[in-house]
């Protein structure tokens, strides 16, 4: 075949995979791209902040005292934070002119028909990068989150991040109940302690891994805390280099040092007996006495000495 013929049947391919690529696509897959920006709206339809502030006093006296009202009302950085109110709840002109229609109440009146994305979508408008920059797409965006169910505008609830509630935590066991009922066992994350909070290894607006976790592996966010887990170790113990939640519950658990289950019914979980007996032992023996398989093997999560095969030393 020669080189021109080789050029043509190139594109041709590449053209058939193209259309066979949108023929797979579900319908709708452009919209459900991530929201659409807030339409365009005339400069005469903004009326100021001021207005606002005449019927909304209450409102616009509460805003003041949170971050984001002083960055709005008193330091602007942008000609879209210049608009104060507007910015968020849109153009006031045609709500002025008529104040009982819900419709020109903007995306967050009281009884407005407005979708989470279409709300949300007022708020990726300043807030679509950093922490922000895999919201779209996201656990919490997939399931019709809306900004607003966890952070408050109008009211300094909580000390940073305008949280609806008090705390991080507080916020995030309205949905996740099962993992707040587990940072109440005996051995738990020091999170009731404010010792830790959710964000600490979770990032709720988005992350390119599972679980929202921060790092680009679940050993990866437990190493910023357990530095001395990470090795280089001469003697590898592979399931803890696998993933740290193949012995421990992160949130918590009945067990000591967040581990699944006791001790030896852990290891044996993986160790079949060919070296130690698996029947269930007298209490008193060393193999389930105290810290069980650790009496023996203390270095459970790598060795550095020369004779550590075992992880004894």
């Amino acid at each position: 075949m020669g080189r021109t013929h080789a050029s043509v049947f190139a594109v041709i391919v590449c053209l058939a995979v193209a259309v066979v690529a949108g023929m797979m696509l579900p319908t709708g897959t452009a919209s459900q791209a991530g929201p659409a920006p807030p339409a365009a709206a005339a400069s005469g339809d903004y009326v100021g902040s001021e207005q606002c502030a005449q019927c909304h006093q209450e409102q616009a006296a509460s805003i003041g005292k949170t971050v984001i009202g002083k960055v709005l009302l008193q330091h602007p950085r942008t000609p879209l934070e210049k608009r104060g109110c507007e910015a968020c709840h849109g153009p006031g002109k045609a709500h002025i002119a008529d104040v009982t229609n819900p419709a020109t109440r903007g995306p967050f009146g009281k009884k407005t028909k407005a979708t989470a994305r279409q709300q949300n979508a007022q708020c990726v408008q300043c807030h679509e990068k950093g922490e922000h920059l895999f919201w779209r797409g996201s656990a919490h965006e997939l399931r019709g989150l809306a900004c607003t169910q966890c952070h408050t505008m109008h009211a300094a609830v909580s000390p940073r991040y305008q949280l609806t509630k008090k705390t991080e935590p507080e916020v995030c066991s309205q949905c996740h109940v099962v993992k707040k009922a587990q940072l109440l066992r005996t051995s738990h994350m020091p999170v009731r302690e404010s010792k830790l909070t959710c964000g600490d290894c979770h990032n709720p607006h988005g992350s390119v891994t599972r679980k929202l976790i921060r790092q680009n592996s679940v050993n990866e966010n437990c190493y910023k805390c357990h530095a001395e887990k990470r090795g280089p170790f001469v003697w590898e113990h592979a399931p803890v280099r696998e993933n740290c939640l193949n012995c421990h519950e992160p949130h918590g658990s009945i067990h000591d040092k967040l581990l699944k289950v006791k001790r030896e019914r852990l290891c044996q979980q993986c160790h079949i007996p060919s070296r130690h007996p698996t029947q269930p032992h007298d209490p008193r023996t060393r193999f389930v006495f105290n810290r069980s398989c650790l009496n023996c093997h203390p270095m459970i999560h790598g060795s550095n000495h020369p004779s550590g095969e075992y992880f004894l030393r």
